[in-house]
């Protein structure tokens, strides 16, 4: 009797743990083929009856020796697997994970591990399509000089406490708007939406221009990329807050068309 299921060429469901530090991805060297030698992101086929998330955590504990922080769904990628010689389409789940600082001990299946520099990646001998077409958005996407993007945020908020991983976080979560002179970083803007019982919204966060190239234009420019953006997106609402003593930001809001909501604007600080 024939089997119609056996001739279903289903993908299966395999998971990668993108971690990043200092702006460098985790690499680990496979010790094993498919791809002896070859550089990979840690990960693997997800079990029977496993979340994507628990399949991450777990081969991240397997490979790795260290506990998976917050994975998050950055992208998912259709690739071709490899069983015992059989090749067969995948489609892989790739997760931004924090580990903190735990130290990295490597189980049988990897003989090395490297922090390679986002702006470098594609110069490794990476193992699987899925993965290298992913590190070409991720490069793309990610490559960032955080101690520029550190410098902008203090000339906004010098008490702010940078943390990388929310840096990444946002980029996944909603879109940065960006400005250069050159190589270096002069301009950002960060807008999030939501959706709301009534609507869907987004927040602009903030936009902050280098102080030297203030006076330019670059203020608008951003504003409007996050703004096209929000219409893209078919955002109904945008929303922003700024302080009133920035006079030159808010003329800039009440020029691009926002009008002032007249409401108590209230934060609450969890765990404070």
């Amino acid at each position: 009797m024939k089997c119609e299921i056996c001739a279903f060429n289903n993908p299966k469901a395999t998971v990668a743990a993108v971690i990043i530090k200092n702006n460098n991805l985790l690499l680990v060297q496979r010790n094993e083929d498919p791809f002896l030698g070859m550089w990979d992101i840690p990960g693997g086929y997800m079990n029977q009856g496993e979340s994507p998330e628990e399949a991450v955590k777990r081969e991240i504990k397997e490979e790795l020796s260290v506990e998976a922080i917050n994975p998050v769904l950055i992208k998912q990628v259709p690739g071709k697997g490899f069983w015992k010689g059989k090749e067969l389409p995948i489609i892989n789940s790739f997760y931004l994970l924090d580990i903190g600082n735990q130290k990295i001990n490597l189980n049988e299946e990897n003989s090395d591990f490297k922090w390679s520099p986002l702006s470098d990646i594609g110069s490794e001998k990476i193992s699987f399509d899925s993965q290298r077409n992913f590190l070409d958005f991720l490069k793309k996407e990610f490559t960032f000089d955080l101690n520029r993007v550190r410098e902008l945020v203090f000339e906004l908020d010098s008490l702010a406490v940078f943390k990388e991983q929310s840096f990444y976080l946002a980029k996944i979560n909603g879109f940065l708007a960006t400005r250069y002179d050159g190589s270096k970083l002069i301009g950002m803007g960060w807008i999030f939406p939501r959706q709301t019982l009534l609507r869907k919204e987004a927040v602009v966060e903030d936009i902050i221009v280098d102080s030297a190239y203030r006076g330019r234009g670059l203020g608008r420019e951003l504003l409007h990329d996050l703004i096209v953006w929000a219409e893209e997106n078919r955002v109904e609402v945008v929303e922003l807050t700024s302080n009133s003593k920035r006079i030159a930001a808010n003329e800039l809001y009440k020029k691009y068309g926002f009008k002032l909501h007249s409401t108590n604007h209230y934060l609450y600080r969890i765990g404070n």
